[in-house]
This record gives structure tokens, C-alpha cells and sequence, in this order.
């Protein structure tokens, strides 16, 4: 059984975690679909604080014999998750990115042919 002042600092913790995403989320500076994650793991660690049995018996339901071992591990698959779907948003990003500056080097080049056809046009006759 974890000591009182581990569980104390464990549930502040994940409070303190919960109340930072609210606040991302309130100043729009968190999206929503990033948000879910930070909100899951917050609860997550706060009902593992509040129940540390929870860990113990989802651990022995697995076959792993320490729960810390479960514990390293599940942070592993979520920063394996975070990072894998970061890495595609980095991707699609930069796909954006090219196609925009194709499209903005196409229509420097359409605005550039429109002015020099224009151009003698207005000039006036000597």
C-alpha cells in the first residue's frame, strides 16, 4: 500500500494536470482532439492514485507481476500514440505547405504575365 503522502502528491498532481488542460483549452491554446488524451491520462492517474488496487488488479489480470511494470509500460504506449500522431500531423502539415507555395509561386507568375501584358498598354504614345 503506497504511503499517505505519496497518494497526496499523486492526486495533486493529476489535479494540477487536469486544471492545466481546462485552462489550455479555456485561452484555445489545446485543440479538443488533443485534449481527450491529456483528460483520460489525468483521470487515469488520479483514479490510480486514489485506488492504487486498480493497478494491482488490472496488473494480475495481465500476468504482470509488478505493477509498476504495467504502469512503464502504459506510459509507453501513450507516448508511442502521441508521438506516431504527431508524426502524422507533422506529415500532412507539410504537404500543406508545398502544395500552398506551389499554388502562391503559380499565381506570382500568372500576376507577373497579367502585369507585363497590361503594362504597354497603359504606357503612353511618344
Amino acid at each position: 500500500m503506497p504511503s499517505l503522502r505519496l497518494t497526496v502528491v499523486s492526486v495533486v498532481v493529476a489535479l494540477v494536470a487536469l486544471a492545466l488542460v481546462v485552462e489550455l483549452l479555456r485561452r484555445r491554446r489545446l485543440r479538443e482532439k488533443y485534449a481527450v488524451i491529456w483528460v483520460l491520462i489525468s483521470l487515469g492517474t488520479l483514479v490510480v492514485a486514489v485506488f492504487p488496487g486498480v493497478l494491482v488488479g488490472i496488473a494480475g489480470l495481465l500476468g504482470i507481476q509488478t505493477p509498476s511494470n504495467l504502469l512503464f509500460f502504459g506510459s509507453l504506449v501513450v507516448l508511442f500514440a502521441v508521438s506516431l500522431q504527431l508524426s502524422r500531423e507533422i506529415g500532412l502539415l507539410e504537404e500543406q505547405s508545398r502544395t500552398l507555395a506551389e499554388e502562391t509561386g503559380s499565381l506570382r507568375l500568372r500576376v507577373q504575365a497579367l502585369e507585363e501584358t497590361v503594362a504597354p498598354a497603359e504606357r503612353p504614345s511618344a
